[in-house]
């Protein structure tokens, strides 16, 4: 048999039907996230007509779980059953407002199937089905993470981000797991919670994509024993792509140990990233143990350095991050200038935190 030769047309073509698969498996997920949610709509719609609610509920389940596997096989269990039932629930009451994407798929609820939905619900709490447009993106995976989280304002938020930054499920549970909401609201005002709520992360200047702390769970340092800026800063490249997801939107990687000389002296930056959608080079300063004055100078003359010598003059500022294992944010406070909108120090820990600790410290900072 002669060797066969993968031309450039046969490679085009088989990019072609590779993304037509993905595609295909795309629509397939979001198509049953829909079914689903009818599914979940058509079990409260028929709980009113039971004269004795709980118990009528339970055994219709049962009865309808039993006949949908035997034509469709697993996948219908009454657990199952009950999960749609909760989705319809959670989302016909507050379906999420994604924005606009060419790749999010809108479909109306008014589009789905008719059917008499005339006779009100007896537990005023179960909501109608609304006429405002669904906008599913997530697989279903996704979204039996979401339905976890009590909480409408986070849900939404952790929706819109993964929707938009195409995370994993696996991501989505990290990024739940380190507080990403409560760190990014703690920062914020009544306001600007909301809006993460409402359109996720807006990243429209440099102090919106500060967080504090940084969690850097995933280099598998432990808290406590000793270890070294250089085997910290080795393990952020070891693990780049994570450290790049928990840096935020827009970031991409330009070097480590970046080296520039002035006055005959020569200085090296940790790690140097740019920022696409602030347009800025962001400076990267790894520091154990308690922040002092001195190193908020030194990063200020980096900064000064990039923004004389690096940056183009269609560019933004640059932007300096100091991460730390303490600071004080008086010192800090009193050693930068007052318009200060460059420099920012920040805590990093290697352990995941306690999201109740931060949830109580968020609803202490927006009352």
């Amino acid at each position: 048999m002669s060797e066969i030769m993968k031309t450039d047309l046969a490679e085009r073509i088989e990019r072609l039907i590779t993304e037509a698969r993905k595609r295909t498996v795309a629509a397939v997920n979001t198509a049953m996230v829909y079914t689903y949610y009818e599914i979940g709509r058509m079990i409260v719609e028929d709980e009113q007509k039971g004269t004795t609610y709980a118990s009528y509920g339970k055994e219709t389940l049962k009865n309808v779980s039993m006949y949908l596997i035997a034509r469709f096989g697993k996948g219908y269990s009454v657990d199952n059953l009950e999960r749609m039932r909760k989705f319809y629930l959670i989302y016909s009451n507050s379906a999420t407002p994604l924005r606009n994407s060419k790749n999010l798929k809108i479909v109306s609820s008014n589009s789905l199937e008719n059917t008499n939905s005339a006779t009100p619900l007896r537990n005023s709490q179960i909501p109608q089905t609304p006429s405002a447009e669904l906008h599913f993106t997530l697989s279903w995976s996704h979204y039996l993470k979401l339905m976890r989280i009590d909480n409408p304002e986070e849900r939404r938020f952790y929706e819109i981000e993964a929707a938009e930054n195409n995370w994993s499920l696996r991501e989505l549970q990290r990024q739940f797991a380190s507080s990403l909401y409560e760190r990014l609201a703690l920062s914020r005002d009544k306001a600007g919670v909301k809006a993460l709520a409402q359109k996720g992360q807006m990243v429209e200047k440099p102090e919106d994509m500060i967080k504090d702390p940084y969690v850097l769970e995933f280099i598998g340092l432990p808290e406590l024993p000793q270890y070294s800026e250089s085997e910290l800063e080795q393990r952020l490249i070891d693990h780049l792509q994570t450290f790049l997801l928990e840096l935020g939107k827009g970031f991409t990687f330009v070097g480590r140990q970046v080296r520039f000389t002035f006055d005959e002296q020569h200085f090296r930056v940790d790690l140097v990233f740019y920022n696409r959608l602030l347009r800025s080079f962001v400076l990267v300063d790894l520091k154990r143990g308690t922040l002092k004055h001195q190193d908020l100078g030194q990063m200020q003359m980096y900064v000064n350095y990039y923004d004389r010598f690096v940056k183009l003059e269609d560019e933004n500022p640059t932007i300096g991050i100091l991460l730390c294992t303490d600071k004080s944010d008086a010192m800090v406070e009193i050693t930068l200038p007052e318009d200060n909108n460059q420099i920012f120090a920040s805590k990093y820990q290697t352990i995941l935190p306690s999201k109740e600790e931060l949830q109580r410290l968020l609803e202490e900072n927006i009352k």
